[in-house]
């Protein structure tokens, strides 16, 4: 990363895309959260994975594994090194 200009770009990409990460995982968790859970008329036991109804296991232990995995992989591949001190761009004659 050699001048200013490209070290916003960069980092404006990757502000992006951990927006839409976070973004992805708030419907995930909404969509699962709501759309699995029992009706408010339904008096029946849900039926339980592993002690938890199938709702609470998508949204609060499956989701955030998921997408702890996708931020490491985001981290991992679309995140660059960057200095922190900065440089003076050099004027084009």
């Amino acid at each position: 990363m050699k001048t200013l200009s490209a070290r916003y770009r960069q980092a404006h990409k990757e502000a992006k895309w951990a927006l839409g990460l976070a973004l992805a995982y708030f419907v995930w968790w909404y969509c699962t959260a709501y759309g699995f859970a029992p009706a408010s008329t339904d008096t029946t036991m849900p039926t339980l994975y592993w002690g938890f109804p199938l709702w609470f296991l998508l949204a609060c232990i499956i989701g955030p594994v998921i997408f702890t995995l996708l931020c490491a992989l985001m981290v991992k591949f679309l995140y660059r090194d960057m200095p922190l001190d900065a440089e003076q761009e050099t004027p084009h004659e």
